[in-house]
């Protein structure tokens, strides 16, 4: 196959990629409604609050994020580094 010719796959077409987001979204949800029906057993007072886990996954993932832009800063090479 050449390169200038690229092979679309099942992830390229914009609506397909909507179905996955709309996917994870209802599976989040869904999540966030099931603590309504089991029992937590917590170690910390905090953790019983409705949706706690799902708000505190959310956070650590944006700083995660952050913290990665930080360290690209800091760790990034000139492309000819290890010429």
């Amino acid at each position: 196959m050449s390169q200038d010719k690229k092979e679309n796959t099942w992830f390229d077409k914009p609506a397909n990629v909507k179905k996955i987001i709309t996917a994870l979204c209802v599976v989040c949800v869904l999540l966030l409604v099931a603590e309504f029906f089991y029992h937590k057993h917590a170690h910390f007072g905090v953790e019983e609050l409705f949706g706690f886990y799902a708000f505190y996954g959310f956070i650590m993932c944006v700083l995660l994020v952050l913290a990665a832009k930080v360290m690209r800063v800091i760790l990034m090479r000139d492309e000819d580094y290890y010429d």
